[in-house]
This record gives C-alpha cells, structure tokens and sequence, in this order.
C-alpha cells in the first residue's frame, strides 16, 4: 500500500520555522516533570489491572516517562538544531541530494513509532547547508508525536525558508506501527509522502531527482 501526497508553494505562502513556540517542554526540572509522567503511567497500568508489585513492572512507568522525554526531544526548550549557512562562493546551482536518511517517530494519533527513511534535495541560491544540518532538522521534528504528512511538509519548509533555495524537494517513505499492530493489521505497508517548494514545480526537475533517488549506489 502507498500513498503519495505532494505540495508547492511560493516563499511567500510558506509560514516561518518556528521552535514550537509556547509548547515547548521547559528544560530543568526533569526530576519532577519525569515523577508526575511516571504517576499516570502508572495509573494506566492500574487500569489494566497489572499488578505493579510484579518486579518486572516495579520501574515500568519511570522507564516509561524517561523514554518519552527521549521520544519526544524535538519537544524541548532550545532543541531546534543551529543552522549554519556557507556563501555559495563556488556558483553551484545544481541538485544536493541527501538520501536514505534513517530516522523514528511516533504517530500522534496513537502514539506507536513509525520509521523509515527520507530523502531531501534542494538546489542552492546564494547559500548552502553542511550536510549534517539536513538530518538534524528531520530528527528535530520527528522527536515529537507526529503525522508523516506533516514532518514531511515541515522539513521542506525549514529549509525554504532558512536557505532560501532555488528549490527544496523532501520525500519520506515509512512504515506505521498503528497500521501493522492494529486495525486492519497490514505488515510491510509503506507510505510514501513528498513536498516540494520552487523549481521542483517543474516536472523536469522532479524526474531529475526521482532518477537519482532510483539510482544503486555500490559501497
């Protein structure tokens, strides 16, 4: 199963990055904020009538509320990674791709992981981006619970409007645990998405870069 989403959108449409504004978990404090999320998870588990004397659940809901903070890091205070742009001094206006770019997230409508891999490719302006950066900016808004849709739209339009790009194109393809775990229970369905801002509008440059996506690289 795939399902494919794409979107255009001139630098003015688009709306600012942002550090997720008055959301943002405080940092400090994790001792207390870990101690109240391991209480309700632990009245979860009482729910469920799980008997939380059982040494193997005796530290679950601390695990629990530690792996979230973990999870869910893109959330905190000051986690937006620092983006350090280079002059294009070298006059480079063709395509960077960076491809199978791993990453995890967890599906905010039921809060079970999904992961795959993405690749992003812009063609550069006046500046351009250590390589690094672009993985870093998918873990930032991944490590929150997300929609594949929208981490995908949410990395294109970072860089849009950090680099300001002739053109920036992301597609992520995943696997959604809430799909195989439960409901209609379909192991190995994949969902690809794509977004796409400036000259990927051209179709010529869009094939450009699904050809090199397409291409076997032999290490």
């Amino acid at each position: 199963m795939d399902h494919h989403t794409a979107a255009g959108h001139s630098r003015e449409e688009g709306s600012k990055p942002n550090d997720n504004g008055d959301n943002s978990i405080p940092i400090g404090n994790d001792g207390e904020l870990v101690e109240r999320m391991a209480g309700h998870m632990a009245g979860i588990m009482r729910e469920l009538n799980l008997d939380l004397a059982d040494p193997n659940f005796v530290e679950t809901p601390e695990r629990v509320a530690k792996m979230y903070l973990e999870m869910f890091h893109g959330l905190r205070e000051g986690a937006q990674p620092k983006v350090t742009t280079f002059p294009n001094e070298g006059d480079y206006h063709h395509m960077v791709i960076e491809k199978e770019i791993p990453f995890y997230s967890m599906c905010a409508h039921h809060f079970v992981p999904f992961y795959g891999h993405a690749h992003i490719a812009y063609i550069p302006g006046e500046t351009i981006v250590g390589l690094s950066k672009l993985p870093r900016i998918l873990e930032f808004y991944a490590k929150r619970p997300q929609r594949q849709e929208r981490l995908t739209e949410q990395v294109a339009e970072f860089l849009w409007d950090t680099l300001e790009p002739q053109g920036v194109m992301v597609v992520i393809e995943a696997r959604h645990l809430c799909v195989e775990m439960r409901g209609v229970k379909k192991s190995g369905a994949l969902t690809t998405t794509s977004a796409l801002r400036g000259c990927f509008a051209d179709r010529k440059v869009r094939e450009e870069f699904l050809a090199l996506l397409a291409r076997k690289t032999a290490w």
